[in-house]
């Protein structure tokens, strides 16, 4: 069944720009056999990443991502069956962003910036790939 993931998690001093590179060469380099796709939000301090594929193989790889040392605190925001890809040509997307200071690409309510928050702070919000789009485009 074809699903959708979003978790935050807290980047640890040891995840460097060189390590960023390694994840989203692995992402680029894996993801692609496993028709995995999605984005990468990070920031010196957080993670925001957002995973599409089947639900089986992108809670695999959440399992493997949730042992990775170069974060901690990770919490599942949400999942929910899709009946299509948001991010389909990005095996994964990623941009690195102020989250204190965000720069959306779109026009953006003052009651969406309060949602992109309750994503920061692990919490879910009713429309959050609508708001992660709004980031990342």
């Amino acid at each position: 069944m074809l699903s959708n993931l979003i978790y935050v998690s807290k980047r640890k001093s040891n995840c460097t720009s060189e390590e960023i590179d390694k994840i989203l060469d692995a992402c680029n380099r894996n993801n692609a056999n496993e028709a995995i796709t999605g984005i990468l939000l990070y920031s010196d301090e957080k993670f925001v990443q957002y995973l599409e594929g089947d639900y089986k193989k992108i809670f695999e790889l959440y399992d493997k991502i949730k042992l990775d040392d170069r974060h901690k605190e990770i919490r599942l925001i949400n999942s929910s069956p899709i009946k299509e890809k948001v991010f389909p040509s990005w095996h994964m997307g990623a941009k690195k962003v102020n989250f204190k200071d965000i720069d959306f690409k779109t026009d953006i309510s003052e009651k969406d910036k309060r949602e992109f928050n309750k994503i920061l702070n692990g919490e879910n919000a009713p429309n959050s790939i609508e708001l992660l789009k709004k980031v990342f485009n």
